[in-house]
């Protein structure tokens, strides 16, 4: 697959295009398709026109463009933009604007780049199908009837059915490189203080990570050099050193690629099979394979929904209907305006993580829940630190399955739940991870690969994914490289 964010920018550098006949090229395609494919909450057309017009004014006077200027892409709708409405697709934070943007936009902003809108996602972040959203799920484009992935599902959505070029979205759990796995897209997840989380709505804060949501290897690497950093704004974040790009096609030195075979249980055969034969391509390209055992990732579900529930009953307490966001209309008393405010307000999945979260940490269960998740969150990072001593890389699924159907997640929560198994550990140990094509079942949706490296080893990832993506990309991509399959 070639970077499509190098492609319009040579286009628009050679005078082939304007940035905005570029830009309206796109508005024009969410017209026509997002009532199908529900991938934009809110549209900044006027917005965008405009920022194309300072591109086009650049491009005449003979200056040069940074890397993401003039290159349509979206936000996820939990990261704050200055004067557009912002609502993480909640019904308590419908009319919030906020007065300030996210650092990751404001580094985008200073490149130029059009901003093409806001896209769906799970509420707050918090599902596996983009489906708990108050405006409805995001569409998959490679089959509508099944679901993008979440919570990033509308940001996969877009960029998989050409309705942006890359998107940025925040993972938790997974949220970027699930619905990149759905979506047959490249997701990456940062290490936990390369991105600044300042401006993002948070879920929970030692978890969340900005990351985003490409067609290739090289636009992720691309858009991660744009957004990482250290920031003052946020005390966790860190920065990354030495940029990715100019890096990207250097094969890395006597790579050892570990498999690790909890990583493997309960996986669909279908999709265990395009593993494997990434497996093997990796090994005709050189690698060498090491076969590997990490038991602590059995403890990584149950970590995860423990502390990152914990961490959302005390993140959504804040939203009590005084200061903004929804308002109950009929009440006796603060306390029941606050109570009333809060059940019409949030979903039913985000009431049921803050009921969780509240329980784990009341008297009497904080230590056999919480505390308990914390040393075994030592125990996961602990078992990485071990696994990482053996091989450079890990390789294994992004999820277990290809895309589910609309409303699946609704049947069953703990076998929804059970869909982030092969993401979770990543987050709890704060560790950069990739999500790439690999494959399709045999109903042609895509299968994704997931990549993981130790901390802040964001160029070996990339490379190691880059050298995957090159050798497969005749047989991975064999469909239109612009775009989805088909809509159904």
């Amino acid at each position: 697959m070639s970077s499509i964010i190098g492609t319009l920018g040579a286009l628009l550098r050679e005078k082939k295009v304007s940035c905005k006949e570029l830009t309206k090229a796109y508005l024009d395609g969410i017209d026509r398709d997002n009532g199908v494919l529900n991938a934009y909450v809110r549209v900044t057309g006027e917005q965008a026109l405009k920022t194309a017009a300072e591109v086009d004014r650049k491009i005449a006077a003979g200056e040069a463009l940074s890397p993401l200027e003039g290159i349509p892409m979206t936000l996820k709708d939990n990261i704050s933009t200055r004067g557009i409405e912002t609502t993480c697709c909640s019904k308590i934070l419908q009319g919030y604007t906020p007065i300030y943007d996210a650092t990751v936009w404001q580094m985008l902003q200073k490149q130029n780049a059009v901003l093409l809108g806001k896209t769906n996602m799970d509420e707050f972040a918090m599902g596996s199908s983009c489906e708990t959203s108050c405006y409805g799920g995001a569409a998959n484009p490679f089959d509508t009837g099944h679901v993008a992935g979440g919570s990033s599902g509308g940001g996969a959505s877009a960029v998989g059915g050409n309705l942006a070029a890359y998107a940025l979205g925040s993972d938790t759990g997974g949220s970027i490189r699930q619905p990149a796995s759905f979506c047959g897209l490249v997701g990456l997840k940062p290490t936990y203080g390369a991105v600044s989380r300042f401006g993002l709505i948070a879920y929970a804060s030692s978890l969340d990570q900005i990351g985003p949501i490409c067609k290739s290897v090289e636009d992720a690497a691309v858009v991660f050099d744009a957004i990482s950093g250290q920031d003052p704004m946020d005390s966790t974040s860190v920065g990354h050193k030495d940029p990715v790009s100019p890096q990207l096609a250097q094969k890395p030195e006597q790579l050892a690629i570990g498999v690790v075979k909890e990583y493997f249980k309960g996986v669909d055969p279908q999709v265990e099979a395009a593993i494997q034969n990434a497996i093997r391509t990796y090994e005709k390209l050189g690698a060498k394979v090491v076969p590997l055992s990490m038991p602590a990732i059995s403890y990584a579900l149950p970590v995860y929904y423990i502390l990152a529930c914990a961490e959302a009953s005390s993140n959504l307490g804040r939203y009590d209907g005084i200061r903004y966001g929804y308002h109950a209309d009929h009440y006796n008393g603060i306390h029941e305006m606050i109570c009333k405010t809060r059940s019409e307000g949030f979903g039913p999945e985000v009431q049921r993580r803050i009921l969780l979260g509240s329980y784990v940490l009341s008297a009497g269960y904080y230590d056999a829940y919480y505390k308990k998740a914390q040393n075994l969150r030592g125990a996961v990072k602990k078992g990485f630190d071990e696994t990482f001593a053996q091989c450079d890389v890990i390789l294994a699924p992004t999820v277990p399955m290809t895309a589910f159907p609309k409303g699946f997640a609704g049947q069953d929560q703990v076998q929804t739940y059970q869909t982030d198994i092969c993401t979770v550990p990543v987050n709890i140990a704060g560790l950069p991870a990739l999500s790439i094509p690999c494959g399709y079942d045999q109903k042609g949706l895509p299968v994704g690969m997931q990549l993981i490296a130790n901390r802040f080893e964001e160029t070996k990832l990339l490379q190691t994914a880059y050298l995957f993506e090159r050798e497969m990309a005749g047989e991975i991509y064999r469909k239109e490289e612009w775009g989805c399959r088909t809509y159904a």
